[in-house]
């Protein structure tokens, strides 16, 4: 059987609130390869960055269950079997993660190069001269001018960018196999936000590190990704590669996601495409196809049961009723008819 570097199989979280258990991400199943980047995209609320702390193992903290019969495969072996000291190795060590608010994600009352060498005195053994030259190389790299006398400054003294780049200094500090990125460019403005992303390829090339991406902007997994996971309601409605999904669409709320993206070649008041409707309540769930109450192709086996997975081949995959050959035909968008028609 084909192991891969990170599988991840069956996910299912659930958060328990006064109102009842919400069922943030539902049997979702994914591959990543070494040196690989997937990118998880879907509206604010679809569970992207709920996977990402699973896979992370920070879903505990936030007061989150990972049900039975999940599992997290990296290099095989199950990480929610970990022990304490597994765990500890493996958060930091093999697998890092960068969240999109950084003055929120540093300690506001610890100098920036402790930060940094935290990380590296904990899973490096390096002791507090080694770790110290180590940050400032790191400030380096990722850009930051005059380390030497940055590594000193706390969190409030650098701009949003700076910080960003701080995060990813600690986030790449001991090597890890697996990089997390949560939105990591949201709060910045677009030529920061290009800096950052250059700054992750970078780093991801020459340390052939694994990359998950979250994010809702498709300009940044066009960039950055090989393969895509379309998220929505807590579950992957579509998988492919980067190609397949922004040229080969097969599901209508990869379609809708496509079209809201804002176009440089309309007219200046040329209306947004939107998606009508809002997802559904994740205290109960749909029993079928969780977009049907949005979309203009809704049939009634789509209110009433969750379609399988069509393979169209070299790993694209939609869960869509419109691909049973029972259903009604309807023109599939090609080669860019959804982002240029």
């Amino acid at each position: 059987m084909e192991k891969h570097f990170l599988e991840v199989k069956n996910l299912n979280v659930s958060f328990h609130t006064y109102a009842g258990e919400v069922k943030a991400v539902r049997g979702v199943s994914f591959t990543l390869e070494e040196g690989e980047a997937l990118a998880i995209v879907g509206e604010s609320g679809c569970g992207k960055s709920v996977t990402a702390k699973a896979v992370m193992g920070l879903v505990q903290r936030t007061n989150g269950v990972v049900k039975p019969g999940s599992q997290i495969l990296y290099r095989g072996e199950n990480i929610l079997d970990y022990n304490k000291k597994q765990w500890q190795a493996y958060k930091g060590g093999e697998c890092a993660i960068i969240f999109q608010d950084a003055l929120v994600s540093l300690n506001p009352t610890m100098r920036v190069g402790k930060q940094i060498m935290e990380n590296l005195m904990a899973h490096k053994h390096m002791n507090r001269r080694e770790a110290r030259q180590e940050a400032i190389r790191m400030l380096r790299v990722v850009g930051i001018p005059e380390p030497e006398r940055r590594v000193d400054q706390y969190p409030h003294e650098f701009s949003g960018g700076m910080r960003q780049r701080v995060m990813i200094a600690i986030a790449f500090a001991c090597d890890p196999k697996i990089l997390i990125c949560d939105e990591p460019t949201t709060a910045l403005d677009v030529t920061i936000q290009g800096q950052i992303l250059d700054i992750i390829k970078q780093l991801q090339r020459e340390r052939n590190t694994s990359v998950i991406m979250i994010t809702h902007d498709l300009g940044v997994v066009a960039n950055m990704a090989q393969k895509i996971a379309v998220m929505y309601s807590g579950i992957i409605v579509e998988r492919g590669s980067c190609e397949d999904i922004f040229y080969r669409p097969r599901h209508p709320y990869t379609w809708a996601l496509i079209r809201s993206v804002p176009r440089l070649d309309l007219s200046n008041k040329q209306t947004l495409a939107s998606i009508p409707g809002t997802p559904p309540d994740l205290l109960n769930p749909p029993a079928g196809c969780p977009f049907c109450t949005r979309c203009e192709h809704c049939m009634n086996i789509c209110k009433e049961q969750m379609p399988e997975y069509t393979d169209f081949g070299d790993g694209h995959q939609a869960a869509c009723w419109l691909h049973h050959p029972m259903a009604p035909k309807v023109k599939m968008p090609e080669k860019g008819e959804v982002i240029h028609g």
